[in-house]
């Protein structure tokens, strides 16, 4: 589990989650991953990243466009777990017991 401030940029805790990833072979990152950083901690790891490049690049970094279809599957599980206000708005000030809400809007989302 790893859990950052609200207000931290996604891609720092990406960092750390991604040390821990299984051998896998792609990974799937809206824009906000496009960093040479990132890019290349992935690609260090045999991990191609598909990730679109930001508008402000000046060098285009290509994508895999038909893979990078299959990311709607992860927005449209996250739109659901921002359904449960608790969750959107992170109520909770300890990281256990927002977890603890997080993992009981999932286990109700996904059974029902």
């Amino acid at each position: 589990m790893y859990i950052t401030q609200g207000q931290r940029a996604d891609i720092k805790g990406a960092v750390a989650l991604a040390g821990s990833l299984p051998p896998i072979k792609y990974l799937l990152a809206d824009k906000a991953y496009d960093a040479g950083h990132f890019r290349g901690f992935l690609m260090n790891r045999n991990i191609e990243p598909v990730i679109p490049s930001t508008a402000t690049r000046k060098i285009k970094i290509p994508h895999d466009e038909k893979r990078y279809k299959n990311r709607n599957v992860v927005e449209r599980m996250f739109g659901r777990l921002k359904d449960w206000r608790r969750v959107a708005t992170r109520y909770d000030k300890l990281a256990r017991n927002f977890f603890a809400a997080l993992c009981l809007a999932s286990l109700l989302c996904f059974w029902i």
